[in-house]
């Protein structure tokens, strides 16, 4: 009988190394339709003719939910998205007292349930805390995208800033370059795809919001009502094919913006 520490013959390797690809394609295909496609597919269903869709979410309150969860969640990308290279730049290239506590608290929107944190928004900023009068505003659609989205940007910029060679920074500074320019000729189009990634993640994310915003903005319709909430509230009231119709529109949306992302990624990439 062969010893048990003899090498296994190349033929015999190769078609253990195929059956085992085809394995892991066939259980990733298996899962994925499960998790993702089939789920999808019956959303779209759902959603009905063109035309039943584009009157659903062109009624009036659809609409406004629909206006008001975009511009949300661009305002709140855009903002992470600076603020959170500013907050990677600070934990990559500075040292200070406490730094790991606020690596950590960076992932807190991640770990914490997003309807606690709107309870904690509105125990902050409500009346029975600083009551700055952002409860039950727009403001409150934005200020809680921005707690959910902030760790997007900053992870995303971090591990690039940390790998960033830091000599062609000292190179141009030794040569007369202001910190400014070497900000924006070297330091920024080096992290321009990690942030733009940050961004688009964010945005996406910001857009099927529930938990955090469900408490903190009331959810008055035309108001302060976003396109999650009016979802539910169309749920609540027995409908399925409006909510199915505004969920398509929000999903086709982040596949456009994702879509978007990794075109433009990839020609950054080609030309590099």
């Amino acid at each position: 009988m062969a010893s048990l520490t003899t090498p296994l013959p190349r033929a015999r390797r190769r078609d253990l190394g195929a059956s085992a690809t085809y394995l892991g394609r066939g259980a990733l295909g298996i899962y994925l339709s499960i998790i993702v496609l089939l789920p999808v597919a019956a959303l779209f269903a759902h959603a009905g003719s063109p035309a039943a869709f584009w009157r659903a979410v062109t009624a009036h309150e659809a609409e406004t939910a629909i206006a008001l969860t975009l511009i949300a969640a661009a305002i709140a990308a855009i903002v992470n998205g600076i603020m959170g290279t500013l907050v990677a730049w600070v934990l990559v290239r500075d040292s200070f007292r406490g730094k790991s506590v606020v690596n950590a608290l960076v992932d807190l929107p991640f770990a914490l349930p997003t309807i606690v944190a709107g309870l904690t928004l509105l125990l902050l900023y409500g009346g029975q805390g600083l009551n700055v009068g952002v409860t039950f505003t727009r403001g409150a659609v934005v200020l809680a995208l921005l707690f959910v989205t902030l760790p997007f940007t900053v992870r995303a910029v971090q591990p690039v800033l940390t790998e960033l060679d830091q000599s062609m920074e000292e190179t141009a500074s030794s040569l007369g370059a202001r910190p400014g320019q070497v900000l924006s000729r070297i330091v920024l189009p080096a992290l321009r795809p990690a942030i733009l990634s940050g961004v688009a993640l964010s945005f996406a994310r910001a857009l099927g919001e529930f938990g955090s915003l469900v408490l903190i903005t009331g959810n008055l319709p035309n108001h302060t009502e976003v396109a999650s909430v009016y979802i539910f509230g169309q749920v609540q009231n027995g409908e399925t094919q409006v909510p199915a119709a505004v969920s398509v529109l929000l999903l086709l949306i982040a596949v456009v913006v994702l879509g978007a992302l990794e075109l433009l990624i990839r020609r950054r990439s080609h030309r590099v």
